[in-house]
């Protein structure tokens, strides 16, 4: 076995985590798609999607290491949101949970003198930096948007798109 029984734990919970984001986001993208947001919408589905894929990296790890794989439980999600500054200040919550999370991960494997695990956790490090400034980013332009002027929220994430 290339993992610890520790760090493999640690990672399964992580992989219910990563799965209960997903779902979060679900929930976050169909808030957006019932207001006819349709960008904002798309934005979380892909958010979801892409967390959906951090949980199998974590799965496909503990395979490869040979680590047991228990998934554990998954949390319901927020099924409402009072506003768009609600849903989005609960993705950037998450992030920084997740950022924090992860880093927790990276002690364990530095503990461990883990360096297969340091190794495959610091994607995740700098993929955390690029999720928190997203959502940080997006939320300030919702607040600065307003409720009543959500479609300049919009219009701002057309222009992040063709900036790409």
């Amino acid at each position: 076995m290339l993992i610890s029984r520790e760090l493999a734990q640690a990672f399964n919970q992580q992989i219910g985590n990563e799965f209960g984001a997903s779902m979060q986001y679900v929930s976050i993208a169909a808030h957006f798609h019932q207001r006819q947001l349709t960008l904002l919408s798309r934005l979380f589905m892909e958010q979801a999607e892409e967390e959906r894929m951090h949980a199998m990296k974590f799965v496909q790890y503990l395979l490869d290491t040979k680590g047991e794989l228990q998934i554990p439980q998954v949390a319901a999600p927020k099924p409402t949101f009072t506003s768009a500054e609600d849903a989005v200040a609960a993705a950037l919550a998450w992030e920084q949970e997740v950022t924090r999370q992860i880093g927790a991960l990276m002690d364990i494997a530095v503990k461990e003198n883990d360096y297969l695990g340091q190794s495959f956790l610091q994607w995740f490090i700098d993929e955390q930096l690029e999720e928190v400034v997203k959502m940080d980013r997006l939320l300030g332009v919702v607040r600065q948007s307003g409720e009543k002027n959500l479609l300049m929220v919009e219009a701002y994430l057309v222009h992040i798109e063709k900036a790409k």
